[in-house]
């Protein structure tokens, strides 16, 4: 997989991750989710001191209509801006699908803006009736690239003084809903949309832009149903596009949610692509589009039949073991996490994703031929659902 982010223990400036991205708000949970500042064809990590200097939030009061530029906004059909209209679209409509569900509680909203550039609009439900905890989040931030991520990312440069700093621009939604009853699964989505323009001492350079996301399903128990629902509705998504893209990004997401020291994946998948940008840009737009609009329809139904399921202490000790290894994932793996908690992003936002409870049992190990065993074998071995 294509990253500007390296696994070495060292500070790294992100393209564009599930939780941070140039500006420390981290706001796309994925764990994830990176988007490359190079060509697919051509990637270089990026390290990047950790004494980086970075933006702090400031908080507004309301939400402005739109992030962008003045001379930007003006124009609605431009990608940037139809991207930003369908992510704080995506962000209204599954938040109203939560609250709807929970039946009472509702959301704490906090809006900030980010000096350099753009702001964006963070969303939490804790205690609810239904949800333990659900983050909804988007952001639009530009600004520049500093001189030393843009020279790691070209060590081929000749020129010995520093490059102009490169102006870029990132815009996503990230979502992580984790609900109280153990036979309702957790999911996570984040869709996002990445452009660098040409630096200022090398004028002409074309814009390269990237488009990355995913949708995924963390369940504690499997309900066969459940889960073949939740890839039908990621492959059907796909395939008003490209009969490829489900195959592909399905095992694209088994191999990115993968816990090394535990030898198993997070879940049971669904669709991850990141670095895309060798479609048709329109396609692509419109591919992120579908797959946003498919979150509520795969996952809403689920969570109805599962939520007011009766369920004992025994199940849910084994859903906080299950919470854990999503918190061993995001902490040690998830490369927004790290890098924000590195360079001193804002707390509250780096661990949104977190669960509220989890729970650690030395050596546990499920009786073979259980259902906690079932779904521990499907995340060490994944499986073709549809």
């Amino acid at each position: 997989m294509t990253s500007i982010l390296s696994s070495s223990p060292s500070t790294f400036l992100p393209s564009f991750t599930s939780h941070s991205y140039l500006h420390p708000k981290p706001l796309f949970h994925s764990h994830h989710h990176h988007l490359n500042l190079t060509t697919q064809q051509h990637f270089t990590p990026l390290r990047v001191n950790s004494t980086l200097s970075m933006d702090k939030e400031i908080p507004q009061s309301q939400r402005p209509l739109t992030f962008l530029k003045q001379s930007e906004s003006d124009s609605s059909s431009t990608i940037r801006a139809r991207f930003e209209k369908m992510i704080r679209e995506t962000q209204d409509s599954v938040c109203n699908a939560i609250e709807s569900t929970d039946g009472g509680a509702k959301f704490k909203e906090d809006v900030w803006s980010r000096p350099g550039g753009g702001g964006g609009i963070s969303r939490v439900l804790q205690n609810g009736a239904v949800w333990e905890k659900a983050g909804v989040n988007v952001s639009v931030v530009y600004g520049l690239m500093p001189p030393d991520a843009y020279r790691a990312a070209n060590p081929s440069s000749s020129s010995s003084s520093p490059p102009s700093p490169v102006p870029f621009f990132a815009a996503g939604i990230s979502s992580v809903l984790h609900p109280k009853n153990p036979f309702a699964p957790t999911m996570h989505f984040n869709y996002r949309y990445f452009e660098t323009d040409a630096p200022k001492d090398a004028p002409g350079a074309p814009r390269q832009w990237w488009f990355g996301g995913g949708t995924d399903l963390t369940p504690a128990y499997i309900f066969e149903e459940d889960v073949k629902h939740f890839h039908q509705t990621q492959k059907s998504a796909c395939d008003k596009f490209d009969p490829s893209f489900y195959p592909r990004f399905k095992k694209w997401c088994d191999d990115y949610f993968y816990i090394k020291h535990r030898d198993e994946r997070r879940g049971l998948g669904g669709i991850f692509f990141d670095d895309l940008n060798d479609y048709d840009q329109e396609l692509l737009l419109s591919f992120s589009t579908e797959c946003a609009n498919s979150v509520i329809p795969a996952y809403i139904p689920i969570i109805e039949k599962r939520k007011d399921l009766p369920f004992t202490d025994e199940h849910k000790a084994w859903q906080q073991l299950r919470r854990g290894r999503y918190v061993e994932f995001n902490l040690v793996y998830d490369r927004g996490t790290t890098f924000g908690l590195k360079t001193g992003g804002r707390i509250e936002s780096i661990l949104v994703s977190l669960p509220l409870t989890s729970r650690w049992e030395y050596d546990h190990k499920p009786e073979e031929g259980s259902e906690e065993w079932k779904l521990l074998d499907a995340c060490i071995n994944p499986k073709e659902w549809v």
